[in-house]
């Protein structure tokens, strides 16, 4: 619950703050008179876009550690914790960039890498997926986030979502405008009506779905890659597979039944939207790099 109420106060704030800027800039002002001013829309829809992704990127990691109750271990209180920070030091140096800050939190098996640049990010593991997982299959979870660290994952898909947030608002309001613009044909009044503010609602939330699924096909690309380095950092693919195997609730060391010995199967519509492929894609990926 703490983490839902968080993401909605986060984006309220961020977005009031991005209004409070536009106004202040003046590039809000892309309705006049004559028209729509392309090039004031295109400075709005910038600044909002890519604002509001790079603040989200700037306080990922306190606002992760925050609402997870992650905690960074600074000095270590057991021999789980001291194998936990050799392990990523050793990784991060294999990979070339500087030693995350290493975490743990309660919660389900899982594990994330957050922060705004190579040099300053963060390697969270949950307590459950310590508790659930071999030796081996911990250090090639590890070695992914590790990976994503290296790839430079974190900005770059910041940089995607900046270009299609500001897509989406550019188009959304030239849409808005020409559908009021024609059902306002035959009046004498200036302005946009009520369509125009109804219509760039409707188009945010449509484009926004669109957009969501060139986002999401994005990370799935980079989660193969991440993937594929891990192997790399450890030198098999093997503790990753079989970490992988576990997460999707198969014998390490098995691969799923309805897995096709050569291909990746599809994942259906609602796969569209998904930030991860399936353990089943992924494991076949790594067998057949």
């Amino acid at each position: 619950m703490k983490r839902i109420v968080l993401l909605i106060a986060t984006n309220l704030a961020i977005m009031l703050v991005l209004g409070i800027s536009a106004s202040l800039l003046g590039v809000n002002r892309f309705l006049t008179a004559n028209g729509l001013n392309l090039g004031a829309l295109l400075a709005f829809a910038g600044l909002l876009g890519f604002g509001g992704a790079f603040i989200s990127l700037l306080i990922s990691k306190p606002m992760a550690k925050w609402s997870l109750g992650a905690r960074v271990i600074r000095q270590p209180s057991n021999g789980t914790e001291a194998w936990l920070l050799a392990t990523v030091a050793a990784q991060a140096q294999r990979a070339g960039i500087a030693m995350p800050e290493v975490a743990v939190y309660d919660g389900e098996p899982n594990a994330f890498a957050t922060g705004a640049s190579k040099n300053a990010s963060l390697v969270a593991v949950s307590t459950g997926l310590l508790a659930s997982m071999t030796q081996d299959e911990v250090e090639a979870v590890l070695a992914h986030e590790v990976a994503h660290i290296a790839n430079g994952d974190m900005v770059t898909l910041t940089l995607i979502q900046g270009v299609v947030n500001t897509f989406v608002i550019f188009l959304a309001r030239v849409v808005a405008y020409a559908v009021d613009s024609f059902l306002r044909k035959d009046e004498e009044s200036s302005g946009p009506g009520i369509a125009y503010t109804i219509t760039a609602i409707v188009c945010d939330i449509l484009f926004g779905i669109l957009a969501s699924i060139i986002v999401a096909w994005f990370s799935r690309q980079r989660e193969y890659r991440a993937d594929r380095g891990a192997a790399q950092i450890m030198g098999t693919p093997r503790p990753m597979i079989d970490a992988l195997a576990r997460l999707g609730g198969f014998a390490p060391g098995a691969l799923p039944k309805n897995m096709a010995a050569a291909g990746i199967a599809g994942g259906g519509v609602m796969s569209l939207f998904s930030s991860h492929p399936s353990c089943e894609e992924r494991i076949a990926a790594l067998q057949h790099a």
